[in-house]
């Protein structure tokens, strides 16, 4: 019979990441520039000037960069580039989850405003606007504010690339989990008194 040979290396340790928030997922969250019009002309208003936005906070970006150059050093402006972008970055993608929960309830109060046998949501009085139109302006509203940040943070990604050379990345760091590894030295105590 012959014995299985001992691996010598000691077992890697999985280390999870927490993932960062993409580029891809604010534009999966906000609306583009087409949506935003169409949400601007069918609410009365303001029509947002989509390629200003994304080009004055590139131009903002590359400027603190030039301002900067001489007292960072290359990584160190790699380093403080990630977290500008990535605060843009995650601006954004938060703006776009609360614009999708607005645009729910939106919906919601819609379809039960549409149900006449409710009594809540029956005609409001002269000069009120009901329940539903309230909510429906308010995701409009909170479309344009995505809308405006998705730009702010596409500008900020390519103002990134522009500056350090490279595709722009979200940091992902370590999960922490510091009760694991006290649950685990607990483990091994209790173990080593049982014998």
């Amino acid at each position: 019979m012959t014995k299985k040979a001992a691996n010598s290396r000691p077992g890697a340790r999985v280390v999870p990441l927490r993932k960062g928030t993409t580029l891809q997922m604010v534009r999966l969250a906000c609306p583009d520039t087409e949506q935003c019009s169409l949400i601007s002309e069918s609410f009365g208003l303001p029509i947002l000037d989509s390629d200003g936005i994304r080009e004055l906070h590139q131009k903002l970006i590359i400027d603190t960069a030039v301002a900067l150059g001489d007292g960072l050093g290359e990584r160190a402006m790699q380093i403080h580039m990630q977290r500008i972008v990535g605060s843009y970055v995650g601006s954004a993608y938060g703006a776009g989850q609360f614009y999708s929960r607005a645009v729910s309830e939106a919906r919601d109060a819609t379809a039960k405003s549409a149900c006449d046998d409710r009594d809540e949501d029956v005609g409001s009085p002269v000069g009120f606007d009901s329940g539903a139109q309230r909510k429906r302006e308010f995701a409009a509203d909170m479309a344009l504010q995505a809308h405006a940040l998705r730009m702010a943070a596409e500008g900020a990604v390519a103002a990134y690339e522009q500056v350090v050379g490279e595709a722009w990345k979200p940091f992902e760091r370590a999960v922490e989990n510091p009760g694991q590894a006290l649950d685990r030295k607990a483990a091994d105590l209790q173990m080593a008194a049982l014998g």
